[in-house]
């Protein structure tokens, strides 16, 4: 195909004029952070922090246009006070979602940590990850085929290669290593107990 060395073709001549200049955003005031704030909370589930957080990184953004000082702090403690935000709701919602897909008690205290979850929020998720825990390693082995799941006997390196996985994934290293020692079984119910007995 010929192009000419001239200059732009016609296509990038429309594309070049129909292009605008991205307008800056208006500074917030009290009524838009306000709605800022309800539409983040309506869209997600979220915890006090990640809600101050989201609020302060959209004031640095935007700017603040208002005759009151910004007070996202104020805000927040609104939303949790009319039950928008319930934190502990949401670690407890969490820590069932790991617990689900095989992470243990470690890798949902990072959580709380990510997530800006206080200590006295956590005391209902905590008695969940203690009830839970078995169930949490035996489905996490299960996926994998480790331990009592595995389709053949591993050798050192690969047993040493899955300790660690079930370490990163947050559980204990004595109940990791009795799962590992269980013998091949193909009941989750059954490795559960034997777990339990262990």
């Amino acid at each position: 195909m010929y192009r000419s060395n001239s200059g732009p073709t016609v296509a990038q001549l429309c594309c070049v004029t129909n292009r605008r200049e991205k307008t800056p955003p208006k500074p917030l005031d009290s009524a838009s952070l306000r709605e800022l704030a309800f539409s983040y909370v309506a869209r997600f589930a979220t915890t006090r922090a990640r809600l101050g957080t989201y609020l302060g990184r959209k004031l640095r953004e935007r700017g603040w246009n208002d005759t009151q000082p910004a007070d996202p702090a104020a805000l927040v403690a609104q939303m949790a006070d009319r039950g928008y935000i319930d934190d502990a709701g949401y670690a407890t919602m969490k820590a069932g979602s790991l617990l689900r897909r095989g992470y243990g008690k470690r890798r949902v205290a990072n959580m709380y940590y990510a997530d800006g979850i206080e200590e006295g929020d956590r005391r209902e998720a905590d008695e969940l990850c203690e009830a839970e825990r078995i169930s949490a390693i035996v489905a996490l082995a299960r996926r994998r085929h480790f331990g009592p799941f595995a389709d053949s006997a591993p050798d050192d390196k690969l047993r040493q290669r899955q300790l660690a996985t079930l370490i990163r994934a947050g559980h204990e290293f004595g109940l990791a290593k009795r799962l590992l020692d269980l013998a091949r079984e193909g009941d989750e119910t059954r490795v559960a107990q034997r777990l339990m007995e262990g």
